[in-house]
């Protein structure tokens, strides 16, 4: 499968084409890879472990106030710039379906009436915590939830580094 290179600083529509694409094409070879799967599988579980914990903190309750009722900032437009083709291919493994437009112009393209329409998150969205949170939720709590993110941050990459040797196979 011969596809065109993608950058960071492609546009996001671009990047959803090219993933879009790879996952029509060659989607199914790729689930077809153990690691693959496995990796998914693994993904898959360390991050509903993160949203669960993120719940359990109060940090999803703080997150959705300050973007509903605040008009948050931290998924504001351009955070989507930070995700690449291989990430967001990752994401449709993971069943995720990928928005056709943004839903506010001032807010990541990403950014759902629920928060985050993407299960595997860029790790600067998935680090980030402001001082409002910080000052609100116990150290310890955010200790647990830091631990638990790490999980989640370290095989999402793995994740990406494996389909990115897989996709150069296969394009080969």
């Amino acid at each position: 499968m011969k596809t065109r290179k993608l950058t960071l600083s492609s546009p996001i529509e671009e990047k959803i084409a090219w993933a879009v694409a790879c996952s029509r094409n060659i989607g199914d070879r790729l689930r077809e890879d153990r690691m693959v799967v496995r990796l998914l599988d693994r993904v898959s579980r360390a991050i509903q472990a993160s949203r669960t914990r993120m719940t359990e903190t109060g940090v999803s309750a703080l997150c959705r106030q300050c973007e509903q009722e605040e008009g948050g900032s931290c998924c504001g437009a351009g955070m989507e710039n930070r995700y690449d083709g291989t990430l967001l291919l990752m994401n449709l493994l993971l069943g995720c379906s990928l928005p056709e437009a943004r839903m506010d112009p001032g807010s990541c393209y990403f950014l759902g009436e629920e928060g985050c329409v993407l299960r595997a998150r860029h790790v600067i969205c998935i680090n980030y915590i402001c001082r409002k949170i910080t000052s609100r939720v116990d150290p310890a709590e955010i200790q647990a939830l830091r631990e638990v993110e790490g999980e989640e941050v370290n095989l999402v990459f793995c994740l990406h580094e494996h389909l990115k040797k897989a996709l150069k196979e296969l394009s080969a």
